[in-house]
């Protein structure tokens, strides 16, 4: 029998649906010349606009736009980011009229232009640093991701950061900024929690929220999964060398984490991962694309 998918909320950007048991794709397009896994190759607009259509074709259900790495690094500026994302975001919106766009932004002025020209999704990976963003999502009807990083500031790594219990603080954490978003106006049925691996957490903290990914799934929130070729899986599989390697261990955190049941995932490699979310469909579902081995 199929598997029994967990209770939760409709999770609704743009025209999409995505419900408890189906499990969207969010690309990952950086407009940065410092990305720690494609290091500057998206700053070129025909190269990223390229990228979204490859991205598209691979079966993308949405692209999550940034202009700042999320580690440490050269200071950018509210203008520079500016400059890197929002032209960019209205080109694919013109490319792309049905396409889910989220901005990867910890600023309000940065999703507020990123919203006016057509983004969808607010993925403020640094936990409401900035308290306006929240407002931004709500005052545009846009969707918003509240993630946990321990009070960490955008782009720092944790030092012997330390929890009592990482699953529990995570939890409560999402539970407050659920609460903050719904009150600064973002749509019950927009947002999204993340436990973001490796912000504000070593590889033995993110191997448990992610590893525990369940407990969040049974919040009823929708679960963004966004472990990408991270620190803590090249750490957990003792790699010292290029990102790519690190695709194994993404793929296999991937797929445990859809038969749980996240609501999106975030992924460099698409056409890899779009066959994990369609596997996993075809396990939960027993409905495979097509059948014709041992029928006639």
């Amino acid at each position: 029998m199929p598997r029994h998918v967990p209770d939760g909320r409709d999770l609704r950007l743009r025209s999409r649906t995505f419900a408890p048991g189906q499990t969207g794709l969010l690309a990952i397009i950086n407009r940065t010349p410092d990305s720690f896994y494609d290091a500057g190759r998206y700053l070129d607009d025909e190269v990223a606009l390229s990228a979204v259509a490859r991205a598209v074709a691979d079966g993308a259900d949405a692209v999550d736009i940034g202009g700042v790495k999320a580690g440490p690094g050269p200071e950018v500026s509210t203008g520079e980011e500016l400059r890197r994302v929002v032209s960019f975001i209205a080109a694919v919106r013109e490319t792309y009229p049905d396409l889910v766009i989220s901005v990867d932004t910890w600023r309000a002025a940065v999703a507020d232009a990123a919203c006016e020209v057509g983004a969808d999704l607010i993925n403020d990976a640094w936990a409401g640093h900035d308290p306006e963003v929240a407002a931004v999502a709500g005052a545009h009807g846009a969707g918003y991701v509240c993630a946990h990083t321990g009070d960490h500031r955008p782009r720092t790594d944790p030092h012997r950061v330390r929890y009592n219990d990482v699953v529990s603080a995570t939890l409560a954490d999402l539970s407050a900024q659920v609460d903050a978003a719904i009150a600064a106006g973002v749509r019950a049925d927009g947002l999204l929690i993340d436990a973001a691996a490796d912000f504000g957490k070593n590889t033995y903290h993110s191997l448990q929220v992610t590893g525990q990914v369940s407990d969040l799934i049974q919040t009823g929130w929708p679960v963004l999964l966004a472990v990408s070729n991270k620190k803590f899986i090249a750490e957990t599989l003792g790699l010292n060398g290029a990102k790519s390697e690190r695709l194994t261990g993404t793929i296999a955190t991937t797929a445990v984490g859809v038969w749980e049941g996240v609501r999106m995932v975030r992924a460099h490699d698409v056409a890899a991962t779009r066959q994990v979310l369609d596997m996993v469909a075809g396990l939960r579902s027993g409905i495979p694309a097509m059948a014709r081995r041992a029928l006639a």
